[in-house]
């Protein structure tokens, strides 16, 4: 090789390495000209390459970086190469996430924007990942589903899958207690709860402990593997080629699989003209367009869990007009309905049982409540509008909530300039178009400011008289704003159920593989477990006798 050669060669060579850590370095200054701190960012990383690499949960690490800046009510961070500012203060976050919502519509785009309305990538098609106009018109037409009428209609196929476990743990446990990994139990319930209320089948998880939906379930959520995170990364990236490519969150053997039972499920009710008071008939009727909110009588609200009240009043806006569905976006809101109940709802019930094992008096009261609640209904079956009668009840599932939040924070993307005031001398900056919002509800959740001793379970931090203390914007289980979490009442029904049927049977008994306190699953998926957590299910009688 000439020296001219070799020379020639060097120089696009340090050229090239310059470019591409310019590129990857070009928003690393951007917090230099804003009035408020930041972390200091590495090249590609940003701040998250502890999520990256495994190092941390990521409720861990939204309480670390929260309390790295107390008394702060806004400070910068970067995901990967994007600016991020995470919004401490509850008054401001009502303003950028309701008052001043039109400039925070859409969530950041981790896995692509919207694709053709009839390919195979899903995702983008979810409620969730869906932006502007298209999301106001899918939020629209999906809102009747979630009605409090709605949830009465389909709360008998949750109390069956109800009774179902509890007969099965009797079976197991008829002569002495077990120890179950309590994830496990719960994410075998919620399956089943999701497959009969949003695909229309008849499963049990517990009998039929390797069936297809179960199995093809569990990968579907599994997205701690290093596929999903190549993706993330891909996108972070080059989120044109990715696009491209159509590359979705969803792996295409899982998307076939429950594809092809909705719309064989789909294709039969049309045919034989069934009707059943599930997830795929409302879907149906929001894909033909006649799926209204006039149809009922607005409930009243004082029947409603504290959860849920709070995410109504904080999230009612008019969002736009209603459309039909396609085949494919039905399909797709199938599939985030399975990951919001399969994952949230049985990770969050792993933990409320875990709180309860670790705090007998609360489970006690608990107990008596759930004694007093079966004699009052003389033998009959438990109703939607009982089960909202239960005050503790709903004050020990919304402490839960509080001390575990299945989202350890939320998003929103800044869609056009927006200047935020943040102090009473007229200090103010701009949020610019294209950065990103972080709010994070774990450490609101765990700050002493707005609860005392966050790290103490207590459900009497939401008694009647105490829960007019708690400060709007601080309590913040299922998000905030139009953006909330619009299958907020299901989950709830869904937990308050299981755990109602459970404890008329059994007690949760810490013992000796109860890990205090449980190792949080480490990378970027939400709440999680390292290790599950081990409980012993000990049947009531054996106390009593």
């Amino acid at each position: 090789m000439t020296m001219e050669l070799w020379f020639l060669l060097s120089t696009v060579g340090v050229l090239l390495v310059y470019r591409v850590y310019a590129y990857l370095t070009r928003n690393n200054r951007y917090f230099d000209g804003k009035p408020i701190p930041h972390l200091a960012p590495e090249p590609l990383f940003g701040n998250v390459r502890q999520l990256l690499l495994k190092q941390v949960s990521s409720t861990e690490f939204i309480r670390s970086i929260y309390d790295r800046f107390p008394q702060e009510k806004v400070f910068g961070m970067f995901d990967f190469r994007t600016p991020v500012f995470v919004v401490r203060d509850p008054e401001l976050i009502k303003r950028i996430a309701i008052k001043d919502f039109d400039h925070f519509v859409n969530h950041r785009p981790m896995f692509g924007r919207n694709t053709d309305p009839d390919s195979d990538a899903l995702f983008a098609k979810t409620l969730f990942a869906l932006t502007d106009g298209q999301w106001r018109q899918m939020r629209a037409t999906l809102s009747p589903a979630f009605t409090g009428t709605k949830m009465r209609q389909m709360f008998d196929l949750i109390t069956e899958c109800s009774v179902q476990m509890v007969q099965h743990f009797r079976q197991q446990s008829s002569d002495a207690g077990r120890v179950y990994e309590m994830k496990e139990v719960f994410a075998r319930f919620a399956n089943d709860v999701i497959a009969t209320c949003a695909f229309g089948l008849k499963v049990d998880s517990f009998r039929d402990a390797s069936n297809a939906f179960f199995a093809n379930g569990k990968q579907l959520v599994n997205f701690n593997r290093i596929g999903v995170i190549v993706k993330a990364i891909g996108y972070s990236m080059v989120p044109w080629l990715m696009e491209r490519l159509e590359v979705d969150l969803f792996d295409r053997q899982q998307t076939r699989f429950f594809g092809s039972i909705i719309q064989e499920t789909v294709r039969r009710r049309k045919a034989d003209g069934i009707v059943r008071p599930d997830m795929v008939h409302l879907l149906m009727r929001a894909q033909q367009g006649t799926l209204k909110h006039g149809e009922q009588q607005e409930e009243d609200r004082s029947d409603e869990g504290f959860a849920t009240v709070q995410e109504s009043e904080v999230g009612r806006t008019d969002i736009g007009d209603r459309r039909p569905i396609s085949d494919m976006e039905l399909v797709a809101q199938c599939l985030i309905f399975f990951l919001a109940g399969f994952d949230g709802v049985s990770a969050s019930l792993a933990f409320l049982s875990y709180e309860l094992a670790l705090n007998p008096g609360v489970q006690e009261k608990l107990h008596a409540e759930a004694l007093a609640t079966r004699q009052s209904l003389n033998g009959k079956p438990l109703t939607y509008d009982v089960l909202q009668r239960m005050k503790y009840m709903d004050m020990v599932v919304s402490e839960s909530l509080r001390k575990w939040s299945s989202a350890p924070f939320v998003d929103r993307l800044c869609t056009r300039d927006y200047v935020l005031s943040i102090g009473d001398d007229g200090t103010e900056f701009t949020i610019d178009k294209g950065t990103v919002v972080f709010i994070p509800i774990s450490g609101i959740h765990h700050d002493p400011r707005y609860y005392p001793d966050p790290d103490r379970f207590d459900p009497e931090r939401f008694g009647e008289t105490a829960r007019d203390n708690i400060i709007p914007g601080t309590y913040l289980p299922f998000g905030i704003g139009p953006r909330n979490c619009i299958g907020s009442r299901f989950a709830l029904m869904e937990v308050k159920a299981i755990i109602y049927h459970l404890l008329l049977e059994f007690s949760f008994e810490r013992c000796a593989e109860t890990q205090v306190p449980p190792p949080l699953a480490k990378g970027f998926m939400g709440l999680g477990l390292e290790k599950g957590i081990q409980i012993e299910f000990r049947p009531r009688s054996l106390l009593s006798g």
